[in-house]
């Protein structure tokens, strides 16, 4: 085969393909390989630890050597099972998701379900605060994402939407979630919340021709009031989505 005029050989597809092999969530489109036999090496062992990794010290410091290493095993040993780093974190990632339990059967009222799954993905993700900004830079096609989506879009559509706005509108709740999640697990994570918060309140204070609103209404959040501020916020949202502007509007 000759070479294209770039220095690269193969075809569109083929280099299409390395691409996607190499991308978050390409283990979900990737053949997998079964040529060869494998080491006694589990796929489920390989995961829950990795999850367990990333719950004690994130993203940026998971490494295939690191995990090899927690498993007691060489690290080209992983790669009978997984290809590459991202393989690891979108396997993880679903892994979090399995942990969502979602009503076996929908309830009459589309806005229960929805609140069912805004709550428990919630739920989920503040046990796994690397979770939800991954979530946000990835494609979401792991199997147990996939049943949770399933579940979300089902109940909207029991609520009338349909087309465009049904997409919106799953979008808004899950975005709201992942969203708030990663907000309170960075607050969370730091030792000085409270000094953070006094040193931003004086600095409005301070400022308050330039922001009276803010400073008559700061602090926006309790230090400990995370979980009444989501559900308020919650109910907002699930009401303008009860609006019929919400389907009617292009």
């Amino acid at each position: 085969m000759s070479a294209k005029p770039d220095g690269n050989t193969g075809t569109d597809a083929d280099q299409g393909k390395k691409v996607l092999d190499n991308a978050p969530g390409a283990v979900w489109f990737r053949a997998g390989k079964t040529s060869r036999p494998r080491p006694q090496l589990s796929h489920e062992r390989i995961i829950a630890t990795a999850v367990e990794l990333l719950d004690r010290d994130g993203v940026q410091k998971l490494s295939m050597r690191r995990l090899a290493e927690r498993l007691g095993a060489h690290a080209t040993s992983l790669y009978w099972h997984v290809a590459t780093k991202d393989d690891v974190l979108d396997l993880a990632l679903d892994a979090v998701f399995a942990e969502l339990d979602l009503p076996e059967r929908h309830s009459a009222a589309w806005q229960e379900d929805v609140e069912a799954f805004m709550t428990g993905l919630r739920s989920v993700l503040l046990r796994h605060p690397w979770a939800a900004p991954l979530a946000n830079s990835r494609p979401l096609m792991g199997p147990n994402a996939l049943r949770c989506s399933e579940f979300a879009y089902t109940a909207l559509t029991t609520g009338g939407f349909e087309g465009v706005h049904l997409s919106s509108a799953a979008a808004t709740i899950t975005h709201y979630v992942i969203g708030s999640v990663s907000s309170e697990a960075v607050w969370q994570q730091r030792s000085d919340e409270a000094a953070t918060r006094s040193a931003v309140d004086a600095h409005i204070r301070a400022h308050i021709d330039e922001y009276p609103t803010l400073a008559g209404h700061f602090p926006l959040l309790e230090e400990d009031d995370w979980d009444s501020h989501f559900h308020r916020g919650m109910r907002l949202l699930l009401a303008g989505l009860a609006s019929p502007d919400a389907r009617e509007r292009s």
